[in-house]
């Protein structure tokens, strides 16, 4: 596993809320919904210069919509979405978040045991999450990560 850091300033998720509450696999759910709408916010998405989404985010937080980590990391928010400009706003069906600064360490999320992985990698050296985990998928790479904050900005 290849732990790597990053900072990312705050930025924006517009996407499809869901929570655990909804039940298994509505994170399934939510990107279904979340895909087959895209339309709906593809010109709020941001792009590069070629014209290539920036970043897809499975952006997670706390009950309170505050950013901290799920309850025992089982319990918590989901936003199935794709980053745009600060002055979007979200259509009627979707939900903004502005997701805060964090010092990040992200890893490539190749099985299930990644989260497990880093979380114990984290103890192992004292580092205490910021805040909620997230996921990002590279539109470039295709590749997925899971990003952990470990430092507010």
């Amino acid at each position: 596993m290849k732990i790597e850091k990053c900072t990312k300033e705050s930025f924006v998720v517009i996407g499809k809320e869901g929570s655990t509450n909804d039940g298994t696999g509505f994170i399934q759910k939510l990107w279904e919904d979340a895909n087959s709408h895209f339309n709906e916010v593809a010109h709020l998405a941001k792009r590069d210069d070629k014209g290539n989404l920036l970043g897809v985010w499975g952006a997670m937080s706390d009950f309170s919509h505050s950013f901290k980590p799920w309850v025992n990391g089982r319990q918590g928010l989901y936003l199935a979405g794709v980053e745009c400009y600060n002055e979007a706003k979200a259509p009627r069906g979707w939900v903004k978040w502005v997701v805060p600064g964090y010092e990040y360490i992200y890893v490539e999320n190749k099985d299930s045991n990644t989260f497990s992985s880093v979380i114990q990698y984290l103890k192992e050296n004292n580092i205490s999450l910021a805040g909620a985990v997230h996921d990002f998928n590279c539109p470039e790479s295709g590749k997925e990560y899971m990003f952990f904050p470990i430092r507010s900005l």
